[in-house]
Order: structure tokens, then sequence, then C-alpha cells
């Protein structure tokens, strides 16, 4: 067996690493051989040199095969009779997507079994969302987490201890020690969980944007392909689609407030036009990639039949329900999620259009509120937040509301309205505008 500091070493000159010395880092991530500053210690020296194609291939494997593995056919009682897809973001701030995604695919006739992440530095975590609602279970057994998708077409939980479980720890430890955006060590902490969920289908959403990790068109094309390349590779067929993330998802930045958004959209109320926009096209690869619609008309038609007659909602309401919390989320979201003490508007300070927003820094400010971690077993403030934010391009007036920030106290709540202002540049002129969508992959 290969000594911790003789694979840290290998890796910090810039050697490449044998399937061996993946598959000891990998087991010692689990066993406990490797302790925290080692595993820390790894991350760096994969962030500062890189891996090869083969590298993370083995890493990606080594860690899917870590734990558990599900399959959905022919095994158990928990068989599915149509096809197994999920899709998964690289996070960003306000990317609430998963949940209408699943909801709407799910009632087009797809088994969607997501496995999400905890809140990545400045990302919110789908799981710590879905904690907002009051006796939600994140972490079901397999067993009944297999059911639910069985029966209900689909759920969404987080990491349980037997799924990938090396990628479990080494995801939290990236997340306190500034390694969050090394391609490989995304492209395996996320195909580790996907692989190991047994699925036919997988879509990516790579963002890009000075919200998202990877801040460059280029980067994120790089990260896409790696993921592409790499599940491809292990036969899940794979496409990523590149999407911005220069400002919030949505009018929403923070848990609770993310998922009362998630309720107006699938009742119908409200769908934030560049929200929707990500959603249609997500949807409309995996029911494609599935063979669910035959053409980009047809999926948008199924899409758009799904959310009109109500029966995505009703398909989200199933799964709340399933997982222990209430029916009627989506009628009533806060009967069952707990508000801030303090909500104050943040008004505009000049008039003007709103030209450029940093979004990396309110996406921060949310952590700071307390919506987030700075370590790793650090408990979340699911009331926190932004909402009603004002999208770039809006002409907006002095004392005009560009967004409402949620806090725990007054001075909490002044801290993160200084520095919600100070993420928003205004001009005279109005901005062009960054598209949406930017490329597909695959």
């Amino acid at each position: 067996m290969f000594l911790p500091q003789e694979i840290i070493r290998a890796k910090r000159n810039g050697e490449q690493l044998s399937s061996e010395q993946i598959q000891t880092f990998v087991d010692g991530l689990v066993s406990g051989y490797f302790n925290d500053a080692q595993v820390g210690a790894m991350a760096m020296a994969i962030f500062q040199q890189g891996m090869k194609v083969e590298e993370t291939v083995a890493l990606t494997k080594a860690m899917m095969n870590s734990g558990e593995t599900l399959t959905w056919r022919g095994q158990d009682q928990f068989n599915v009779d149509g096809p197994v897809v999920d899709k998964h973001s690289t996070g960003g701030v306000g990317d609430k997507v998963s949940f209408m995604l699943a909801a709407i695919v799910g009632a087009c006739g797809a088994y969607v079994p997501m496995i999400s992440g905890r809140g990545l530095g400045h990302t919110g975590g789908t799981a710590d969302k879905l904690e907002s609602i009051a006796g939600f279970n994140v972490q079901p057994s397999i067993e009944h987490f297999k059911e639910i998708v069985a029966k209900q077409q689909m759920a969404i939980i987080s990491q349980t201890a037997n799924l990938a479980p090396a990628d479990k720890r080494l995801y939290g430890i990236r997340d306190v020690t500034a390694t969050v955006e090394s391609i490989p060590l995304i492209t395996a902490s996320i195909l580790s969980k996907k692989l190991a969920a047994g699925l036919d289908a997988l879509v990516m959403d790579v963002k890009v944007g000075n919200g998202a990790m990877m801040n460059s068109l280029t980067d994120a094309t790089a990260l896409a392909q790696s993921i592409v390349d790499v599940a491809n590779g292990a036969g899940v067929k794979t496409q990523a689609i590149i999407t911005d993330m220069n400002q919030v998802l949505g009018n929403t930045a923070g848990n609770a407030l993310e998922m009362v958004e998630t309720a107006l959209y699938l009742r119908g109320d409200y769908l934030e036009p560049r929200l929707h926009q990500v959603v249609v096209s997500l949807a409309k690869a995996m029911l494609i990639n599935t063979g669910l619609a035959s053409s980009e008309q047809d999926a948008e038609q199924q899409i758009n039949n799904v959310l009109s007659s109500g029966k995505a909602a009703e398909q989200f309401d199933q799964m709340i329900f399933a997982l222990g919390g209430p029916k009627n989320f989506v009628e009533t979201p806060w009967q069952s999620m707990q508000t801030a003490n303090v909500v104050k508007d943040i008004v505009a300070p000049r008039t003007g259009f709103i030209s450029a927003m940093q979004t990396f820094d309110i996406g921060m400010s949310v952590v700071e509120l307390g919506g987030g971690r700075v370590a790793n077993d650090q408990a979340v403030d699911h009331t926190v937040g932004f909402d009603q934010i004002v999208p770039v391009g809006t002409e907006i007036n002095s004392g005009d509301v560009v967004a409402r920030v949620h806090a725990r106290t007054e001075d909490e709540a002044n801290r993160a309205t200084e520095q919600y202002l100070t993420a928003l540049s205004f001009d005279e002129q109005k901005p062009e505008q960054d598209p949406v969508i930017y490329k597909t992959i695959g």
C-alpha cells in the first residue's frame, strides 16, 4: 500500500498517478487512512497540477464504487419501465432549477433519481433548500429512495452514507480548503454520484460567469467537455448545456425563499424568464436524449402540457409528501417553512439601468447571513437571503426597490444591504444582455 504522503508528493510534483495510487487515496477517504490535512493537501495538489483524462476516469470509478450502486431493472421489486435520467448543475446563486426540472421530466414519463449536494462555497445546495421544509427527510434509506422513484417517478435526496461515501468526505473538505474549482475534482465528484445512481442518460448544466465556479466560457467549455468525455466513456449518454450565471437565476437567493419561488413557478403564478429558459432547455434535452420526445417541438409541447395542467406541481407535491413533508407544499409553501426575523427593502441609490451584478458577492452575502457554510459541519439558517431581485438591464429610479433582504437581525440586514448595493453597477445606458444559453456539448 502507498503512503499518503507519497501519493500527495507525486501529484504535487506533477506526476500522473496510477490507478493503484488513486484507489489507495479513495479507500483512504472512506477508511480514514488519509486524515483531513492529507485530504486537503491532496485536493490542493490536484487543483494545482490537474489530472489526465485517465486519472479522472480512475478517480470517478473508484469513488463511484466506494459504496453502494443502484440498479433499476431486474434486481428487486422497485423496477422501472421507463428511462432513468438526471440533471446536475455545477452550481450558482439562486439556482433552483432541479426542483422544476425533476417535476416536469417525471411528469413526462421519465424516472429521475436525483442525488443532490449541499451548499459549496458561495453556491446554494439543493439538499439545504429542501431542508427548509418541516419534516422533509433528505437522507432516506436507499430502499425508500428507490421505492419513491419507482412509484412517484422522481425523488431528490442528498448523498447517503452508502452512496459514493468517498466523494461525500472529499466534497466537504474541498468546500473549506479553496479547492472547489478544480475540473478533475468537479468531474469526479459529479459523476461518481450520478453513475452510482444507475442512469441511462445525464444532462449537465454547466454555469459560466461571475457567479459560477467557471468564470470564463473557455473554462466552462473545458469542464463540460471533461464531464461529457468521462461520462460517455463510462457508458452514460451525457450532454452538457452551458448557461449564464452573470446574475442571480430567478428572483430569489436563499434556501426557503428559493423553495417559495419553486412553488410559484409550478403553480404558474410566476415564471421568471431567464429561469424558465434554462428549465425548458434542460428538460428538452432530457426528454429527447431518453427518447421520450421525438423533437424539440414535441418536447416543448409536453413541457407546456405538464406545467399548464398542474401535473408537474402534483408530481412535486407527491415527492415532498413521500419524503416527510406536507401534502400541499406547492399551494401553501410558507405553512411548512420558517420566515426570517427581519425583512427589509433594498432601494436603488440612483436612477439608471442596472448594468451588472457581482453574483459571487451576493452568494457570499447569503453565506454571511447564515444561509451557507464557512465550516463543513456548520448548521444553515434556511430563512435568510434575498428575494424580489430585479434583473440586470432593468431601468430603475432612485428609491425603487431592487431586492429585499431577509436576515436574523437589523445589523445583519443593514450589512447585507450594503453588500448587495455594492454588488450592483448602474449606468445611464441600457447594457447588452448576456445570452442565457451559450452552447451545447455532446
